[in-house]
């Protein structure tokens, strides 16, 4: 299913900021290339004047959400910048999809408000917001061609069949469907079919795309292909994209940034890489990364004048002087799977090898230390077998440290240089 929404009552034209020289007048264009703006000229009929406003920016202040007695969606502060491609990531229920059916008019919010470029939408009727929205399931009419599929949203708004032919001749070439226009649905892929969709939502001409949990239907090949075929669009057209997923495969491979929601917050918002790297809570480093990142408890002390990490065949450094923390601390340890080192001659934890998962070019190693299970990642053929006793190498500046109970990282200065550029990182410190 598709909504789409504009104003009604004007004539709405996109046309792309280039000037031309010595004519000061703005050229319409088809496609957005990199770097330039698209701009909405609202002509009011009858009126030769029109006003220009930027369409792309969407800002959440303090977005809540409430069913009954159930809060979906927790005082969200959110913005999405110009030709981004923002994706909403959780696990079921968190309120992502509920998120984006506010943003698109589809619910209203309970508290809070919606901007689209700094003009107040929160209680602007869905068909008045230039935005575009694509649901999981495709709802494509199988009676109709392709061509009349994606030319549907302009024989409604009475658009010329030269004019409706042009469009869909045009988007069906950019998504690569020309080959396609006289088939109908049931003749296509399920790939094919979901080109389909988002052809008819271009056509519209959106400031921005709003894609619900598009990929679900996939198989897994089909997922890859589309992502690399969605994240190709989203460069060429320069459109803003706010995308629905649970699949961390998805918003890794295809965002410039993550919101990552939690029981109905955003728990942290930033590149996949800094999701990755540097996780603001211990929610965020379970939910990243395949195996996620291994937990455990442990203890700060301090050794001789300086302080250490200690657990179950850990003592590690942390290069900060026993002042930087009062006295002992109960701590969780983050370490990524692939940080681990098997059979390091400087082990610093030592375990028993019980399960190996090959997964073609790499291994996954499962190794029991004391209580706690560890995940190693490692290039195939891996020199260990299940019931080997092993050594487990890792660098302080790869150890992630939380706060026991909230889950919260935790800050300090650590000895290595690639580190070193974390703010208020002088002590140990909540994040």
């Amino acid at each position: 299913m598709i909504a789409t929404v504009d104003r009604t009552g004007d004539v709405l034209l996109l046309v792309q900021a280039a000037v031309t020289a010595g004519a000061g007048q703005h050229e319409p264009a088809a496609r957005r290339s990199p770097g330039s703006h698209w701009q909405l000229l609202s002509f009011r009929r009858n009126d030769n004047e029109c006003e220009e406003t930027w369409v792309a920016r969407i800002r959440l202040d303090g977005v809540s959400k409430q069913f009954g007695t159930t809060q979906v969606v927790r005082e969200v502060n959110l913005d999405i910048t110009d030709g981004e491609f923002l994706v909403l990531l959780g696990p079921s229920g968190c309120g992502k999809s509920t998120l984006l059916r506010m943003i698109a008019g589809l619910e209203s919010p309970s508290a809070g408000r919606i901007l689209l470029d700094d003009r107040d939408i929160t209680a602007t009727p869905p068909q008045q917001r230039n935005v575009a929205m694509v649901f999981q399931s495709y709802a494509l009419y199988p009676h109709l061609t392709v061509a009349k599929n994606i030319g549907s949203p302009l024989r409604a708004r009475g658009r010329s069949r030269q004019q409706i032919r042009e469009k869909v001749t045009d988007v069906a070439a950019t998504l690569g469907l020309d080959e396609h226009l006289d088939r109908r649905p049931g003749a296509l892929s399920g790939g094919q079919r979901q080109r389909v969709a988002l052809a008819r939502a271009m056509v519209r001409e959106p400031g921005a795309f709003l894609m619900d949990e598009p990929l679900s239907n996939l198989d897994a090949a089909l997922r890859s292909a589309t992502r690399t075929e969605l994240t190709g669009l989203h460069r060429r057209l320069g459109t803003t994209f706010l995308y629905v997923t649970h699949d961390q495969v998805e918003a890794m491979t295809m965002a410039t940034r993550i919101a990552l929601l939690n029981g109905g917050r955003v728990e942290q918002v930033g590149t996949p890489s800094e999701l990755y790297d540097a996780p603001r809570s211990t929610f965020v480093a379970a939910f990243l990364g395949a195996p996620p990142m291994n937990l455990f408890d442990a203890a700060i002390v301090d050794r001789a004048g300086e302080l250490h990490v200690v657990a179950d065949g850990l003592d590690a450094p942390l290069g900060l002087p026993a002042g930087a923390a009062s006295g002992s601390r109960t701590v969780t340890v983050g370490i990524r799977p692939e940080r681990l080192r098997l059979n390091a001659p400087e082990a610093r934890l030592r375990g028993v090898v019980t399960a190996i998962e090959n997964l073609g070019g790499e291994e996954i190693v499962h190794i029991s230390v004391g209580v706690t299970s560890l995940a190693v990642r490692a290039p195939r053929p891996v020199p260990v077998r299940a019931g080997d006793a092993v050594g487990l190498g890792v660098e302080s500046r790869d150890l992630h440290l939380f706060e026991s109970g909230t889950g919260r990282r935790l800050l300090w200065r650590p000895p290595h240089e690639h580190e070193a550029s974390v703010p208020g990182a002088s002590a140990l410190s909540v994040a």
